[in-house]
Formats: C-alpha cells, sequence, structure tokens
C-alpha cells in the first residue's frame, strides 16, 4: 500500500510514546503497592486533573433527555457563540461579536480548520523552538512548512518581533504562536504581541494564535487576549483546559470577517459540526456557580505552580522563566544529563514519576529541557517531588 507522502512530514508524538512506557513500568510489580512497590505519578500528560463542572454535566445529561443531540449548524450553536462573545466582553473587555466565532470539534480541529483556509504548498510559517508538535503537524497537513526558530529563555521561549522580522523571507505566509505555551507555561508580553501583529500586518501576512491556556493565566502583565492588537488576528481557543473539558472535545475560532465564511465552507465538509451534546453542555461554562469553580480551579493551579517550581529548582532541575499560565514547568535537566530522554526514562524507573523529555518540542537543545505537567493532585506533587529528590 502507497502512504501519502505527507506523511513523511508528520514525526511520531512522542509524549505518547513515553505515556506508553510509563503504562507499562506501572503494571511491573515494582509499582504494584501489594508487592510493596509504589503506584507511578504521571506528571507527563497535559490534562486538568478537574472534570466538568456540575452544571455542565447536567446540562449535558440534559441535552441527551431532551433529544438535542441532532447536528447543529457548521459554525456551532448562535447561542453558544453569543456567550463566547459575552465572555470576551466581560472577562477581557473585548468586543468580539459572535459572528466571528466558528465553534469547533476542539482546538486541534480549529488549527487545522485555519491552517487550511490560510497556508498551502511552498508557504513557510514561523513558530518558536520549543512549541507543542502538533501545531506544527497542523502547518504540514496543510502543505506548508513549520520553520522553527530557535527561542532561549532570555526570549521567555518565545517569538519577539526581531526574531520575526530577521526570519521573514518572500515564502513565509505567517506566524503561529502560542500564549501562554506548550510546554513552557510562558506569554509573550502584550507589547510584543502587538509589535510581531504590526510587522505580519506589515508584511501582508498572518498571525495565528494559539490561546487555549489563556483563561489560566496567573499574571495580570501577560493575562490578555491577542485579539487586542487587531481584528485581523486568528485566535484559537478550547473548553479543554479552562474549562475542564477534556473528553468533549469543542473548541472556538475567531476570525476576521473575510475568513469566516471559508472556514464555514471547510468545516461543513471536513467535520459537519461539533458535537451538539458538548455543546449544549458548554453553554452552561458561563453560568456565575461555573465560573466561581473555575476561577477556584485556577487558584489551585497557581498555588501548584508555586510549590513546585522553588522544589525544582533546589534539586538542580532549574526553571529560568517561571511559568506565568498553563500547568507546566519547563526545566532544565542538564545538571543531571546530558539527555533529557534518557534522563525521563532512568525517573520512570527509579522514582516512579513519569515526565515528558523535550524531544517532543522542538530541535533546539532538546535534550536539555524536560516538561512537568502539575495538573494533578498537591499532594501527589509533594510525593513525586520527594521521590525525585530521593533519586537525585
Amino acid at each position: 500500500m502507497k502512504l501519502a507522502r505527507r506523511l513523511e512530514h508528520i514525526e511520531p508524538f512522542y509524549v505518547m510514546e513515553c505515556a506508553k512506557a510509563a503504562a507499562e513500568i506501572a503494571a511491573s510489580p515494582a509499582c504494584d503497592p501489594a508487592r510493596g512497590g509504589e503506584r507511578m505519578i504521571f506528571l507527563n500528560i497535559g490534562e486538568p486533573d478537574f472534570t466538568a463542572p456540575p452544571l455542565v454535566r447536567e446540562a449535558a445529561e440534559r441535552a441527551i433527555r431532551d433529544g438535542r443531540t441532532q447536528y447543529t449548524q457548521a459554525t456551532g450553536l448562535p447561542e453558544l457563540r453569543e456567550r463566547l462573545s459575552a465572555w470576551y466582553r466581560s472577562r477581557y473587555g473585548l468586543e468580539v461579536p459572535a459572528r466571528r466565532i466558528v465553534v469547533t470539534a476542539g482546538a486541534s480541529a480549529a488549527l487545522q480548520l485555519a491552517c487550511l483556509a490560510l497556508f498551502e504548498a511552498g508557504d513557510e510559517v514561523l513558530m518558536p523552538d520549543p512549541s507543542y508538535p502538533c501545531n506544527r503537524h497542523f502547518v504540514a497537513a496543510a502543505e506548508a512548512r513549520a520553520r522553527l526558530l530557535p527561542s532561549s529563555p532570555a526570549q521567555r521561549f518565545q517569538l519577539d518581533a526581531g526574531m520575526v522580522r530577521q526570519a521573514w523571507t518572500p515564502d513565509t505566509r505567517g506566524v503561529l504562536l502560542a500564549s501562554p505555551s506548550n510546554p513552557t507555561g510562558t506569554s509573550i508580553h502584550p507589547d510584543e504581541m502587538r509589535r510581531i501583529a504590526a510587522f505580519v500586518r506589515e508584511r501582508g501576512g498572518v498571525t495565528v494564535v494559539d490561546e487555549i491556556y489563556l483563561g489560566l493565566s496567573y499574571d495580570k502583565t501577560y493575562g490578555h487576549s491577542a485579539l487586542v492588537h487587531g481584528e485581523d488576528l486568528v485566535s484559537v481557543n478550547s473548553f479543554s483546559k479552562y474549562f475542564s473539558m477534556t473528553g468533549w472535545r469543542l473548541g472556538w475560532l475567531v476570525l476576521p470577517e473575510l475568513l469566516v465564511e471559508p472556514v464555514e465552507r471547510l468545516a461543513q465538509n471536513l467535520f459537519i459540526c461539533a458535537s451538539s451534546i458538548a455543546q449544549h453542555a458548554a453553554l452552561a461554562c458561563f453560568e456565575p456557580e461555573s465560573l466561581t469553580e473555575y476561577e477556584r480551579r485556577r487558584a489551585v493551579f497557581q498555588a501548584r505552580r508555586d510549590a513546585v517550581v522553588p522544589v525544582l529548582d533546589r534539586l538542580g532541575l532549574a526553571v529560568p522563566v517561571p511559568p506565568d499560565g498553563a500547568f507546566y514547568a519547563y526545566a532544565d535537566c542538564s545538571a543531571h544529563s546530558p539527555d533529557s530522554w534518557e534522563f525521563c526514562f532512568e525517573m520512570m524507573r527509579r522514582a516512579h514519576v513519569a515526565l515528558t523529555p523535550g524531544r517532543d518540542f522542538g530541535r533546539h537543545e532538546p535534550g536539555r529541557w524536560l516538561r512537568l505537567s502539575f495538573a494533578t493532585s498537591t499532594d501527589r506533587l509533594e510525593e513525586a517531588l520527594q521521590r525525585l529528590q530521593r533519586v537525585l
């Protein structure tokens, strides 16, 4: 069987490979408490330990009970688009008309739709290294090329306007950014985002910003949507992280007006619509009771960050840029090992703590970095850090 050549540009998702290895070790006698072992602690997967709050689950049950399970418009339930519009107004002080919002089958579908609508063969898209690997694969799936620019702690592991200006070529179509970022939890300063957007606009390009962790911002300096910098920006967002709806597969795009109809056309053909049950459930995310709970959870994540990062520093796993959002710490393991892949597997075997090596996130010094997810309970985090200390 002949496979499509585009698969040559899609690398394995090493996070999932590590997860398989961690699961195998977790199933071994060494991790069986009945045999004197200790359970594996998984700090490798970026999924909140919180699930959808009660009102959201109840709304899903009502939708099923009432038979509201048929297709919606390809752009999403009008009521949900209106709720999202109101959320931008109340939380960020932004006027984002509902007609510019397209509800999608998760942020993954949102990124696929945006890339298919904007990029084509021969285009290059500038991205920071490190960055979330699937984002560059969406670019590759559109036959374009993701060009990774090494980003150091001095740049907060992000692109800045000077880097974009220097790297821009006649083939460059735009930039794909993430703020806050996976794997680093760092955001782009609003002034820098404004400069990037202005330069890209001047060159006739497009700025796409992955904002799926924006709701989990801990610093007022950075907790602003890039949409404030112009209606020509494309924002990708999701109900998975802040709204704790990972398996519901629901996200959204905010688009320039001229892009809504082309994206709708693509969505009609590729997805028909996002899950109707998930959409009806998501309406309850914006009830005061739910929002109160989400803010409580955000404070819990921030407290976990404040507890984890200083300990990592003391263990020689320095976090040079403290995360201002999301639930990740990007740590330097070079004091212990020249290869984060080997280091993470050693920690799985000896400390029974699963971490993510930097191999997934780019090509610039991947052996130096690892990602720790603090999206688990404080008790488990404390135990994991104690085990790492024991081994190190």
